[in-house]
């Protein structure tokens, strides 16, 4: 039987069971928090920010961030309309509204023209999500932040190695939020951190990420408001601590990927994930996105794919077009790309001639 070529998976080594070996069976009574202080420390190290919180899910650090905020029902909170729907939910789930505008045609990222047009009385936050790794025009997006007083959101959930003129991603807004699930670059199976360098916004978020006790609460079991339960564990955390270590690692072997496919691909009429002057791509998704014009049956490459036990992936819908939210076709751009894009495989171990394989029925797709 053919090996499969997976669309992504994690890469675990002895030090990953090693330190999750320990965190089992040593992690407990007074040290049951050591993993996680450690993970925490190595992440703002690597971010250069002052505060971080490990999660559950970066789903549940942009809930906790923006109740923080105070974000609630009748408010607004603007953001890209090509996405993933873990970003709308917690907009959703405070009662608020997501308002989708479009993205930009290079980037895929939020349109800060299109997301300063959409600003109401009631808007109270952007969320800039770097799409697959590509990172939003944050100087803008910053800019119109501090113009309107709206706090500018970094999902930066696929982005973990992309810096933006020497800042990181997630580290440059209001706050930051992170995801460890298996398929991202550093995984801790699943999970996600909070990152800020908000005093203030630190200490609200870490009193919700503890069932709403504020840590200079001397009462056991007192709860000071009512709060949310989106802890890491110490073992998600210890495997953390050993991706931490490997992390520069972990973002050269998909930099690495994405150039091998750049170079297979760069003749074909398609465009893959930027890299402008000034920023540096962490690549988490290497996509293509075929050009205007060109035809293109989306469905019938991926079938070759499977066929060949290559796994593909769907370029994010539209979140407008999904039966809960109110269609948006007038996001022109959003709504023309999904058809004519797809994400490639990329994980660590990924060999050249794999990715042969794989660009190799791309190639095939247009000639």
């Amino acid at each position: 039987m053919k090996p499969r070529i997976l669309y992504t998976k994690p890469s675990i080594t002895e030090l990953e069971v090693r330190y999750a070996t320990d965190a089992a069976a040593n992690g407990w009574g007074d040290q049951c928090y050591a993993y996680i202080n450690r993970f925490e420390e190595l992440f703002k190290q690597h971010l250069g920010v002052n505060y971080a919180i490990a999660t559950s899910s970066c789903t549940g650090a942009l809930h906790m961030g923006m109740a923080a905020l105070g974000i609630g029902p009748s408010d607004e909170v603007i953001m890209a309309d090509t996405n993933w729907i873990a970003t709308a939910s917690p907009i959703v789930s405070l009662g608020a509204k997501p308002v989708f505008v479009d993205v930009l045609t290079d980037s895929w990222c939020i349109d800060p023209d299109k997301a300063e047009a959409a600003i109401t009385s009631r808007t109270k936050a952007i969320v800039a999500v770097h799409l697959y790794g590509n990172l939003c025009d944050m100087n803008r997006l910053l800019a119109i932040g501090a113009k309107h007083g709206i706090p500018i959101i970094e999902d930066a959930a696929e982005a973990i190695g992309s810096v933006y003129q020497g800042n990181r991603a997630g580290s440059m807004g209001k706050f930051g939020a992170f995801s460890f699930h298996g398929t991202k670059t550093v995984t801790t199976g699943e999970g996600g951190m909070f990152v800020t360098n908000d005093t203030d916004l630190f200490d609200r978020v870490l009193t919700l990420s503890n069932h709403g006790r504020a840590r200079g609460q001397k009462k056991q079991f007192w709860p000071d408001i009512v709060g949310f339960k989106y802890k890491m564990s110490n073992i998600q955390a210890a495997i953390g601590c050993a991706q931490m270590e490997r992390i520069d690692e972990l973002i050269a072997a998909k930099r690495r990927i994405f150039w091998y496919y750049f170079e297979q691909m760069r003749d074909l009429p398609l465009k893959m994930n930027p890299e402008p002057v000034g920023t540096r791509n962490g690549f988490w998704m290497p996509s293509i996105v075929v050009d205007h014009g060109v035809t293109f049956d989306r469905e019938a490459l991926l079938a070759k794919f499977k066929a060949d036990s290559i796994d593909g992936r769907v370029f994010f819908w539209p979140l407008s077009m999904l039966p809960m939210f109110d269609s948006q076709p007038g996001n022109a751009i959003s709504y023309g790309l999904y058809p004519r894009a797809i994400n490639l495989p990329t994980y660590h171990d990924l060999t050249e001639v794999e990715m042969d394989i794989v660009s190799g029925h791309v190639r095939r797709f247009f000639v």
